[in-house]
């Protein structure tokens, strides 16, 4: 091939990727946030859920409109599909037949500006649903009831909509003590050891198992999940790992190996990483962490925890301490602190990070903001962007392109 040739072949290569990447940044980035309403606990200043643009380049959040207006749909989860949206509707008195139940809606996303259409609103099978995840097949919506101590598998059909349940699984036995074991003294982190309360459910990375927090029993429950049938049955190595007493594990984030497990606990401020097997499902105690800085008194509840999507971080909020704990991520998955950063706002309840790894956003509930960090890539450590974006009692954020 001539030196004119090869140029002309480049020039070409060139041109088709430079069109490409700027079809990429040209593409709109929607974000959708959850909220609290008036319609749970001491209610909230949300109204729905919030529909906003986000600046790639800057991390700046853009109000475009309240997208649905809806009963405290606190947590959302999108579809691989991208092109549903489900959510729990915190609530109490949604008829199901197991009694008062909470419910999850489901909603089609318009690609071209973001709108979404109520597509239907079933029970969650029981009162205060928390938390929901789509399985890695699409095929289903599970949801964990904090209220009702339970969790339910939600069929979502051809058209996005859901059906009734396919299954559900009800906590009942032993709760932990009201005082946490590995809470700093003096501590006043006193939540929810009354009755069983599930609070995170969630498949593993390859969809074999469905893992759930129950913050009472102070425990993970591991069941194997059956993806043609919808169906939990409990794992015959290790039905559970069992937390020290009082701790109250919320929620918890595997590694992009699939390997690592970290699970964070409201009560204690810590973090334990675990060894997962995914053969058997088994959870394997490696390391235990405080989200707190070294010689903290008093009383501080953790709530979220994130792993960045290189796997070399993790994030976790602290509620009245209102920090994020950065830590890193060794080769061993064994964690070592890197500090904290205020949340420059009270209570953060959830974080997010954007699909391209490089902002972390702090849902400040009881400050009706959500602050905007950049995560320095070689270190974790996060720098406030100077964006605050104002939003009534904000819970979740999802991301959809």
């Amino acid at each position: 091939m001539t030196g004119i040739g090869a140029l002309a072949i480049t020039h070409s290569l060139v041109s088709v990727a430079q069109k490409q990447a700027g079809s990429a940044a040209a593409k709109k980035l929607f974000v959708y946030v959850g909220t609290y309403t008036g319609a749970v606990g001491n209610g909230g200043s949300g109204d729905g859920i919030y529909l906003y643009e986000m600046n790639r380049q800057s991390g700046e959040l853009s109000l475009v409109k309240l997208a649905a207006k809806a009963e405290s749909p606190s947590c959302l989860a999108v579809h691989p599909s991208q092109k549903f949206l489900y959510t729990t509707n915190e609530v109490t008195d949604f008829p199901s037949s197991h009694g008062k139940s909470g419910s999850v809606s489901a909603y089609a996303i318009d690609p071209e500006n973001g709108d979404l259409k109520l597509l239907n609103k079933v029970s969650s099978e029981g009162p205060g649903p928390t938390h929901l995840s789509v399985d890695r097949s699409g095929k289903y919506v599970l949801v964990a009831n904090y209220d009702g101590g339970s969790v339910a598998v939600l069929p979502i059909l051809a058209s996005g909509e859901l059906g009734a349940a396919t299954d559900f699984q009800q906590d009942a036995g032993s709760i932990g003590s009201r005082q946490s074991t590995s809470a700093p003294r003096p501590n006043f982190a006193i939540s929810g050891h009354d009755r069983p309360h599930a609070h995170m459910v969630q498949p593993s990375p390859d969809n074999r198992f469905v893992l759930y927090t129950d913050l009472a029993q102070d425990r993970i429950a591991i069941f194997r999940f059956g993806t043609s049938t919808g169906k939990l049955s409990s794992s015959e190595k290790m039905p559970y790992a069992q937390l020290p007493s009082g701790d109250g594990p919320r929620h918890f984030a595997f590694h992009p190996n699939g390997h690592w497990l970290y699970s964070i606990q409201e009560e204690a401020s810590t973090v334990v990483f675990f060894q997962y097997d995914s053969e058997t499902g088994e959870l394997t105690s490696q390391q235990t962490i405080s989200t707190l800085p070294k010689g903290f008194q008093g009383t501080s509840f953790s709530s979220e925890i994130l792993v960045s999507p290189d796997g070399r971080f993790l994030f976790a909020a602290n509620r009245l301490h209102d920090t994020i704990a950065v830590f890193a991520i060794g080769t061993t998955g064994r964690l070592t602190s890197r500090g904290e950063t205020s949340t420059l706002g009270d209570y953060p309840t959830g974080l997010s990070i954007d699909p391209s790894g490089r902002f972390l956003y702090a849902c400040d509930l009881r400050s009706d903001c959500i602050a905007c960090f950049k995560i320095d890539r070689k270190t974790g450590v996060l720098n406030f962007t100077g964006s605050y974006t104002g939003v009534g009692s904000p819970n979740s954020i999802v991301f959809v392109s």
